[in-house]
């Protein structure tokens, strides 16, 4: 064991981004708690790195679970420097498509299952006043498409979480990556997408097509997903490591479309926007 390697902590290792990040942290020499709610794909993650990785069944929306897991790989490991917060999945449905528990089984997952384990292993930083929080977003984090609003929604919430805790962790040594990936070939658009049972004909031309194009695209994604789990390892060890790391051409280039979007937007509105304050109101900061 590499006594003094940086333990990685990562969610989600079955599949996609967790799992290529495992093996390339384990391959370099880190110090790894490989996470999972399927034990039976993680055998080749760790293979012949077993003594430098901790392999923990973990569902994130279990919250007795989530702390047992950080105990055991601070009584493994003595430490947790860097948790990467990467379980999560998608749904497929118009807004008025959506049905309550698998609406809300995402949000357990993508938004209060990251919030969990992120309480759980903050302690063990603060005492230490080192440590670096990965939160896996989405370009579905920056922009909206039809079809997956609700997705959008827990992505939204997490890029809006990681800018407060960027923030309130700054002063303690503490830093905070998310991460904005667009289409890669991961299984999020193959059997790890759920889809609404509900289909109404109104919306064919714009949430439906988007499923059939969702379903279309898997496999045939631009982006490699051992190319971005090598990137995020680059950006946490980076000394100038950003807040924002958007991954993937596509993504990219919907992220400043959006921004040159909304800012042609703030302009034409511009007079509007100032014309609603108290006249003799200073300017304020929230």
């Amino acid at each position: 064991m590499y006594q003094d390697a940086p333990v990685w902590f990562v969610t989600g290792c079955s599949t996609g981004f967790g799992r290529e990040l495992g093996k390339l942290l384990l391959s370099q020499g880190f110090r790894v708690v490989v996470t999972a709610r399927a034990m039976t794909r993680l055998d080749d993650v760790v293979k012949g790195h077993e003594e430098n990785a901790l392999v923990i069944p973990l569902d994130v929306t279990d919250k007795r679970a989530v702390h047992a897991a950080v105990d055991a790989a601070h009584a493994h490991f003595g430490q947790i420097d860097v948790l990467v917060n990467n379980a999560g999945y998608g749904y497929l449905a118009a807004i008025e498509e959506g049905e309550d528990e698998p609406v809300r089984r995402m949000f357990e997952t993508n938004v209060f299952g990251l919030i969990e384990v992120t309480k759980a292993v903050l302690p063990g930083m603060r005492a230490r006043r080192h440590g670096c929080i990965v939160n896996l977003s989405s370009i579905g984090g920056l922009v909206s498409f039809a079809a997956t609003g609700y997705y959008h929604a827990t992505k939204f919430a997490v890029e809006g979480l990681s800018g407060s805790l960027a923030i309130e962790l700054a002063p303690l040594g503490i830093k905070v990556l998310v991460v904005e990936p667009g289409p890669f070939r991961t299984d999020f658009a193959g059997r790890s997408i759920v889809a609404s049972k509900i289909e109404i004909p109104d919306y064919a031309e714009t949430a439906g097509a988007r499923r059939q194009q969702t379903y279309a695209r898997d496999g045939k994604q631009q982006g490699d997903p051992a190319r971005a789990a090598q990137a995020i390892i680059n950006a946490v060890a980076s000394p100038n490591m950003p807040f924002h790391l958007v991954l993937g051409a596509p993504a990219l280039d919907l992220a400043r479309r959006d921004l040159d979007a909304k800012q042609r937007e703030f302009d034409a509105w511009q007079e509007v926007t100032l014309d609603v304050d108290y006249p003799e109101s200073p300017a304020s900061r929230f």
